[in-house]
């Protein structure tokens, strides 16, 4: 007799569980962009992740080149932010990516805040200009309930087998980003834009974070372009809101 209560009640629980899911799920449904947005934000860290003055990175990557794998055991990355941004593809701030293997420079690129600096010196601006509207996008999800920004919930989506929602962010310059959002815990899953290069996208995962930052970070980026890989970072550290010196941001 016992037994049977037992199995019925665990039967109970269980239905209960699936209803309050049931529940969270329909009223997930009933979000709009707006709200989406706001949770992603609370979940990556609120304010604080939203506004930071600086960041900096490092771990290591892993590039696919020509069928070949090539390994780079420290990948860093320092960034200084602006308050604002109304081009979500265009280079704003200052931004600093190095990458090495077997203690050698693979590449290195820069933005003082005004000119591109690579292995070679400093970049003419239209070459420049398309490095960066390859890479920069992620910075928009920041800045998407500011004046100028509008958003507006598309199709969903799956990322790694988990369900997403997907927000399109159009700037003030009329430049479109789209976010993939964890339907379940609203975290940042997915970016995808339009480059010179291709049509882009990373994917976000494997998320830690530290005991003094309010700040979610994902531990692996994994980056396409037309649907191929071209590299993976792993973070394994961070830190936020360090003063970065000017003179990191310029390559002689």
């Amino acid at each position: 007799m016992k037994q049977v209560t037992l199995v019925m009640t665990f039967f109970i629980l269980f239905l209960i569980s699936c209803k309050e899911k049931r529940t969270k799920a329909a009223v997930s449904e009933r979000l709009t962009a707006t709200q989406i947005m706001k949770k992603a934000h609370e979940k990556a860290g609120g304010e604080f992740w939203q506004k930071p003055k600086s960041l900096m990175m490092k771990g290591h990557a892993i590039f696919y080149r020509d069928g070949k794998v090539s390994k780079h055991e420290t990948h860093t990355m320092w960034r200084v932010y602006e308050n604002t941004k109304e081009a979500a593809h265009k280079a704003n701030g200052k931004v600093r990516i190095e990458s090495f293997k077997d203690s050698t420079p693979v590449f290195m690129v820069s933005f003082d805040g005004k000119n591109t600096y690579d292995l070679r010196g400093k970049q003419d601006p239209s070459e420049a200009d398309a490095r960066w509207a390859s890479n920069f996008g992620y910075g928009a999800i920041r800045h998407a309930l500011d004046d100028g920004y509008t958003l507006k919930l598309v199709e969903d989506d799956t990322v790694k087998a988990r369900p997403t929602y997907t927000i399109k962010v159009r700037d003030p310059k009329q430049g479109e980003t789209f976010f993939g959002i964890d339907k379940e815990d609203f975290k940042i899953v997915k970016v995808a834009f339009q480059t010179p290069k291709g049509w882009h996208h990373r994917v976000y995962s494997e998320f830690f974070s530290k005991e003094e930052y309010s700040w979610l970070q994902s531990g692996r980026v994994e980056l396409f372009y037309d649907g191929e890989i071209s590299n993976e970072v792993f973070w394994t550290d961070f830190e936020v809101n360090e003063k970065l010196p000017d003179s990191l941001f310029v390559l002689n």
